[in-house]
């Protein structure tokens, strides 16, 4: 094959390349640029087949690989979560699958578990020896109700004791052996003393007289000299008021006069176990009628079991005829009279010597008798308060 001497140099390096105008370098080197989009074509051909036959998961981005792998991450920590305990151990090794499957098949159809049923019934064990213990120690008055030392200095009555009549259990005193005047608590033992005659004449009235006026305190009374009462009425006022008059009079009217009446009372009072009680007369009007406050609640206990002396002593008020007028009486015990405290049994008492004095035989509940007796409060109503914490204390620990 022949070519221009022109182009020769093109195909044969040996010749020497002419000198060319510049459209004929142009035209020169067009072969190249042909060959060069030639072989570009061939090799995107190429490249386009390779991608058509080649599978989507493999020509899928980094980033798109990693955002489907994040996905299942967080599929899988759902289903974690969402999966019952059941499905969680189907998903263990065989042989762990097996063994727990050996031991939800061994485990008895219950509706808890035996440790918890054991639980239980350790428990209620605990709770009974609790209970055992506590009713073997006895009734206690509780912190939680109140009873703290800060509460108990705050008591008005400097000699207190609080038992329990049940067990005898005492819950509570404050100088209850110390000695001290009564006053009008006297009554309790000279209804005792008076009831306990054979033929008690209690529908007879009794008049009063002269030997019945108050030469000690020289106290008043609304029963005048030749006033005449019945002699229930003459112990009713003199439980429920402490009538002064009424309580002498029935000393006076005993077999063998007064001085036989106040030999009775110290009887009595030996015969109750009362080593440090003594009576001067029937209406406490004198100092030298003392005794203590834990052997008051023993006189509250014999007492309590005249019925005479549990009603007419715990009696709101009373309208009695004495021959002249009719006469209205109220209880003097306020907590009483007013339904603060529930009791079966009450006496007060004020002489200058005594302070003031309160006795009850409290009914915790309405059916746990608590005796309580207070002496020697500045004031009536310290004693009132002193009744009314007592009674919330026992209400609140008692049961």
């Amino acid at each position: 094959m022949t070519f221009s001497p022109k182009l020769a140099w093109i195909f044969n390096p040996s010749v020497h390349k002419p000198r060319l105008r510049p459209p004929v370098i142009f035209l020169s080197r067009l072969p190249l640029v042909l060959c060069a989009l030639f072989l570009a074509s061939l090799t995107a051909t190429a490249t386009f087949a390779a991608t058509a036959t080649t599978p989507p998961h493999h020509t899928t981005a980094k980033s798109a690989h990693v955002a489907v792998k994040k996905k299942k991450i967080t599929r899988k920590r759902r289903s974690a979560q969402r999966t019952s305990p059941s499905v969680a151990a189907s998903k263990l090794s065989d042989p762990k699958r097996r063994a727990k499957r050996t031991k939800v098949k061994s485990a008895p159809h219950t509706s808890r578990p035996l440790h918890a049923a054991h639980n239980t019934r350790t428990t209620h064990a605990t709770r009974s020896a609790h209970a055992g213990a506590a009713r073997a120690a006895g009734p206690r008055l509780l912190a939680r109700c109140g009873f703290t030392p800060a509460s108990r200095k705050r008591l008005f009555s400097r000699a207190i004791y609080v038992v329990d009549e049940k067990t005898h259990t005492p819950l509570y005193a404050r100088n209850a052996d110390t000695v001290a005047p009564i006053a009008s608590v006297s009554k309790l033992m000279t209804a005792v003393v008076w009831l306990d005659q054979r033929n008690t004449p209690l529908a007879r009235h009794l008049a009063v007289t002269s030997a019945d006026l108050d030469t000690l305190k020289f106290t008043g009374s609304r029963l005048g000299v030749g006033a005449s009462l019945s002699r229930a009425d003459m112990l009713h006022i003199a439980l429920m008021s402490s009538e002064n008059r009424a309580a002498a009079a029935l000393s006076r009217d005993y077999p063998g006069g007064r001085t036989a009446f106040v030999a009775a009372m110290n009887a009595k009072a030996r015969h109750l176990g009362m080593p440090h009680t003594h009576f001067v007369n029937a209406t406490g009007l004198s100092p030298r009628n003392v005794s203590t406050a834990r052997e008051l609640a023993r006189l509250v206990r014999a007492a309590n079991g005249y019925p005479l002396i549990r009603r007419y002593s715990t009696d709101h008020q009373q309208l009695v005829f004495t021959g002249r007028s009719e006469l209205q009486y109220v209880n003097s015990n306020r907590l009483v009279r007013y339904g603060r405290v529930q009791a079966s049994l009450q006496k007060t008492g004020f002489i200058n010597e005594s302070g003031h004095n309160m006795v009850m035989r409290v009914m915790v509940h309405g059916r746990r008798p608590v005796i309580v007796t207070l002496l020697d409060s500045a004031s009536a109503e310290g004693s009132r308060l002193d009744g009314e914490r007592i009674a919330h204390w026992l209400n609140c620990s008692l049961r």
